[in-house]
């Protein structure tokens, strides 16, 4: 088996050495490990241009219009059966690296869209239909190790399971180190931070077995959790979204509506089956956000060639709106 472990931190950091002690406790069990400092890769922000979404249900492949060394990130994560990622905590939750990577993920890493992009290129009659990396159609493992410098930590763990969502995979450990700006120094949490690798090693056994059962998202995708129990007893995540003054509830992480109660002191969520089928990790509700997708793609493609759009273009190129640019466009002009 393949670990991967992807470091957000500063060079020889905290964030650097216990992703390396989690690899080492997998190596000593038999993994195969590498290490990347994310930091020291040219990837760039995404831009929104959707060219990723568009190219998918189009037809046109898996394709990006920036030019950096995302790609070559990308394939060392396809070559990969788990993933540890290590993040420093940002403002409460992920770092600034982190939400580009996820932006960068988006359309392009989502098996549901790699799948719907599959079966273009296979029912093509011309030909000429690209289709996708297979491997973007695994399975695959991730588990995640914040550490921030004080309490203000309450968003990192929703904010790490969101960059399992775009692939759908599974999540071992999901840990969150609040004051441990010197964790280095703090043997339990060194000893919490190699339990993780561990536990991917133990979980990648079952997940090597079990992964192309048809049946793998209803009977073992969510048994493979080795964190603590979340309040999603779906995806164990404990942040929510209250659309109202009533006991409607969204799960931020997997987006399940459903029910808030609290039963005997404790917090209870509960939904529908139905509900759950729209979970954002699971292929059922990645093929409704696809269809989405596709139709609203369609209908900008649409609205572009549309007199109010270009009505709207001119009146706005009409104002005279001075643009304050950047000192370096600034000095080559």
């Amino acid at each position: 088996m393949k670990i991967l472990g992807v470091s957000l931190g500063t060079k020889n950091g905290s964030n650097d050495a216990m992703c390396k002690e989690a690899l080492i406790a997998a190596q000593e069990m038999g993994a195969e490990v590498s290490f990347i400092h994310l930091l020291d890769w040219d990837i760039k922000h995404c831009t929104g241009c959707v060219a990723c979404s568009r190219g998918l249900v189009m037809g046109k492949g898996n394709i990006c219009t920036q030019k950096d060394e995302f790609d070559d990130f990308r394939d060392k994560i396809l070559d990969a059966d788990g993933i540890i990622w290590v993040d420093p905590i940002f403002e409460c939750g992920a770092s600034g690296l982190a939400h580009t990577i996820m932006d960068r993920f988006g359309p392009r890493m989502d098996r549901g869209m790699n799948l719907v992009a599959h079966q273009i290129a296979a029912n093509d009659p011309t030909g000429k239909a690209k289709d996708v990396d297979p491997r973007l159609l695994d399975h695959r493992c991730i588990s995640f190790i914040g550490i921030g410098g004080s309490d203000w930590a309450t968003a990192i763990e929703y904010d790490n399971s969101i960059l399992a969502l775009s692939g759908g995979w599974t999540i071992i450990d999901n840990k969150k180190f609040a004051w441990s700006k010197n964790i280095i120094m703090e043997d339990e949490k060194v000893e919490e931070c190699r339990q993780v690798g561990r536990n991917m090693v133990e979980a990648l056994k079952v997940f090597m077995e079990v992964k192309d059962s048809p049946d793998y998202e209803k009977d073992y995708k969510t048994q493979l959790w080795k964190g603590e129990k979340g309040v999603c007893p779906h995806c164990h995540g404990k942040n929510f979204y209250f659309p109202g003054q009533t006991d409607d509830v969204i799960c931020m992480t997997c987006g399940i509506e459903g029910k808030m109660a609290i039963v005997n002191g404790e917090v209870q969520f509960t939904f529908t089956e139905e509900a759950a089928a729209h979970a954002h990790d699971l292929m059922s509700g990645k093929f409704m956000h696809a269809d989405d997708i596709k139709e609203n793609e369609g209908k900008a493609i649409a609205n572009r060639k549309s007199d109010k759009f270009k009505a709207s273009a001119e009146r706005i190129k009409s104002y005279n709106i001075p643009e304050i640019l950047p000192p370096s466009r600034v000095c080559n002009q």
